[in-house]
């Protein structure tokens, strides 16, 4: 099949090139002329494990093309996928307005009837919006053309999305055409059993992603406070983790403490629910609560530091991670960005590495004389006062605590992953917090 992707980021160039791994024809456009270039040249421009043999072979085919072109992209074929930002606007609301210009293309170039799939993470109501100005555009055009829409979501986990989306653990599959709803679900049956396609209306679709996500968000949120009183009355929040993970009702994932969620997904989905629901004339109680939890916890490695070296005005602290988790170097709404913010404020400068983000991360802080990126984690705790730990790549736990006992002149490591042994610290010297495992 024919398909078109708007949209050649996280989402849609992982969308791309698994459709035209199983065979189908696939042209990706984006606006982008930085991302454009690298991807025509067979350059993944962000880091995703497996995304580079997968678009390599996609070229290499034929089967998978990039254009800045919308009226190409919109006369290549009947379906079209939207992979396109919907950033949340100042007042948790989403902003729609890259959907619609998609909608535009698809009306104004499409020489056949269409069958539009939201893939973007979108509210309620959005895919309805942008059916109709498909049919607007062809109605203006005077062509006897259909548009139908289906919500489609996407569960991709960042470092993951590539198995994610061939090996998923459900595809859900909404629209109110039973024919083109067919047709999207089966786009997965080469490599989906049908026992994992969940076929439903659009408008509960598009709720099950904002549900999903902010179920996980939900959890966390609540996590981190328990950790926090785990530490007031001197519990240890990994006994408790391991006690409640054990029953089955609640299970064991999404239950580590930390310093907060971040990434392009879960604050913005929150928000949007909460929108959501407030447009609806609902009282999302739970959500807003979990938002705000979220807000309290990414400044709590400021605080420790705070604790253990009194005012931070003058001192150097390394940050260990800059993108929002390991194995991704993306670093929308990372917890790191509030963490910086927070030392820079106090007047502190800082020494930051990651090991996938710092392309990425030289980048945003290129005008800040505060903040330098460094180019590995033994680097950027040499002369400084401190270490804070803001994303758990494994590497972290690899380094020897007689290495960070000898380059941070205080001793002090405040870790919002609880990566580091809290006796094993002690045991080399350093004065070590983590989160709701108390202190030395």
């Amino acid at each position: 099949m024919n398909i078109t992707v708007y949209g050649a980021g996280y989402v849609g160039l992982v969308a791309a090139a698994c459709f035209a791994e199983v065979g189908h024809d696939v042209l990706a456009v984006d606006p982008n002329p930085e991302r454009l270039q690298a991807l025509q040249q067979g350059r993944v421009p962000f880091v995703e494990a497996g995304l580079d043999a997968l678009v390599a072979r996609g070229i290499a085919s034929n089967k998978l093309r990039f254009t800045d072109d919308t009226e190409l992209a919109a006369a290549h074929g009947a379906l079209h996928l939207l992979a396109v930002g919907t950033p949340s606007a100042s007042d948790g609301s989403t902003d729609e307005s890259q959907l619609i210009a998609a909608a535009h293309a698809i009306g104004r170039g499409a020489n056949e009837s269409v069958v539009i799939v939201v893939k973007s993470t979108a509210p309620v109501g959005a895919a309805e919006r942008v059916r109709d100005e498909v049919r607007h555009e062809f109605l203006q055009r005077g062509v006897a053309f259909e548009a139908e829409v289906v919500v489609n979501p996407e569960f991709l986990r960042a470092g993951s999305s590539v198995k994610d989306f061939l090996e998923p653990d459900r595809v859900v599959v909404g629209g109110d055409s039973a024919d083109a709803v067919a047709t999207v679900a089966s786009l997965y049956t080469s490599f989906v059993a049908p026992e994992k396609i969940f076929l439903m209306d659009a408008t509960s679709a598009s709720l099950v992603k904002y549900a999903a996500n902010a179920m996980l968000a939900t959890r966390i949120s609540f996590m981190n406070e328990l950790a926090n009183l785990a530490e007031a009355v001197g519990a240890d929040i990994s006994e408790v983790q391991r006690g409640i993970g054990a029953d089955p009702r609640i299970g064991d994932k999404y239950l580590q403490p930390g310093m907060g969620y971040g990434g392009s997904c879960l604050p913005k989905d929150v928000a949007s629910l909460i929108a959501v629901g407030e447009a609806a004339g609902v009282t999302m109680g739970v959500a807003r609560a979990t938002a705000e939890a979220n807000t309290l916890q990414v400044h709590r490695l400021t605080e420790k530091l705070e604790h253990h070296l009194g005012d931070l005005a003058g001192r150097s602290i390394a940050v260990w991670g800059l993108a929002f988790k390991s194995g991704t170097d993306d670093m929308r709404d990372a917890p790191s960005h509030a963490l910086i913010e927070d030392l820079r404020d106090a007047g502190a400068t800082v020494r930051a590495y990651d090991p996938a983000a710092e392309i990425a991360a030289r980048k945003h802080y290129a005008s800040d004389n505060d903040v330098t990126i460094l180019s590995s984690a033994a680097d950027a705790i040499q002369g400084a006062d401190a270490l804070a730990i803001a994303a758990d790549w494994p590497e972290f736990r690899s380094m020897p605590l007689a290495d960070l006992a000898a380059a941070l002149s205080e001793r002090v490591v405040v870790d919002g992953r609880n990566l580091i042994d809290p006796k094993a610290a002690a045991a080399a010297g350093l004065t070590y917090a983590g989160i709701g495992r108390g202190e030395n």
